[in-house]
């Protein structure tokens, strides 16, 4: 396909059928009819209706991405008519594309349009869960330095530390922390919340966050009464999760975060030197 050809199809697909609402970017069916070669509104149903079938079959709900709307055309005299439309996500122009006659040029390109579109958002979703979880694992570093400096305080040292917060990790799995550490094949040397994932982070961190405040609040001077509120705190969290049916220590464990965060850091350069790179 020439150059001009591609340059054109991207214009017309982005800038001109394109459109959002409340933040959400979607394409009208009858516009993609056209951009896509047909001419027929029926012939193009039946391409809607195969790619609906798979929406249903890849375990997406079709009306997340398949809304049907009204949409008024001119007439003659100045007359209107309303008729049919759908509104279709990016997924399902690139389920429609897919189910199209390839031997249209227009379907060929969309195919591979919507098909590096939605990896490129599948990319980004990814990148931002994965910053979620980086920025969750050095809250909770941060949080519990503070817990430490807390115990320092108030007890005369902070030699306990390890001991609260490994009775917090029991109250909140129900397992001792070297039990979760083997579960999870952490090594002996790395912190256990280094492959947590970030729904365990934030659950560690909103624990001791209370724990800080009313050992402060209360002047809890002694390893025993700072252990105990932790024990508490760690175990109405896990209460909460088990009501949500989250069992924290049933989840698998994530990737290494030192990990995640070199690369994220390296695709940060990479990005800066190409901005292209996201599709690679």
């Amino acid at each position: 396909m020439k150059t001009e050809i591609v340059h054109s199809l991207t214009n017309t697909f982005e800038a001109h059928a394109q459109q959002t609402e409340g933040g959400i970017e979607y394409w009208l069916a009858r516009d993609i009819q056209h951009l896509l070669g047909y001419t027929k509104w029926d012939n193009f149903l039946n391409v809607v209706y195969k790619a609906k079938t798979a929406c249903e079959i890849s375990g997406h709900a079709v009306p997340d991405h398949f809304a049907d709307v009204g949409k008024t055309i001119a007439m003659p005299k100045g007359a209107e008519k309303e008729v049919p439309d759908i509104m279709l996500t990016r997924y399902a122009c690139y389920l429609v594309a897919q189910n199209g006659d390839p031997k249209k040029q227009e379907i060929a390109f969309a195919q591979t349009y919507f098909a590096i579109q939605t990896r490129r958002a599948e990319l980004i979703e990814q990148r931002l869960l994965e910053n979620e979880r980086v920025s969750a694992r050095k809250k909770l570093t941060e949080t519990e330095k503070e817990l430490s400096q807390v115990i320092y305080e108030q007890t005369g040292g902070n030699q306990d530390f390890a001991t609260i917060r490994s009775k917090g990790d029991r109250a909140l799995f129900g397992k001792t922390t070297q039990s979760m550490k083997a579960q999870w094949k952490v090594p002996d040397s790395r912190p256990l919340a280094d492959f947590a994932p970030t729904i365990i982070l934030k659950a560690k961190d909103f624990a001791t966050e209370i724990t800080i405040f009313n050992a402060r609040e209360h002047s809890l001077s002694s390893e025993t009464a700072i252990s105990s509120e932790h024990i508490a705190n760690n175990e109405a969290v896990r209460q909460t999760l088990l009501e949500r049916g989250i069992r924290p220590e049933s989840l698998p464990a994530a990737e290494d975060v030192k990990k995640v965060e070199r690369r994220l850091v390296s695709e940060e350069k990479k990005s800066l030197k190409n901005p292209d790179a996201l599709d690679a």
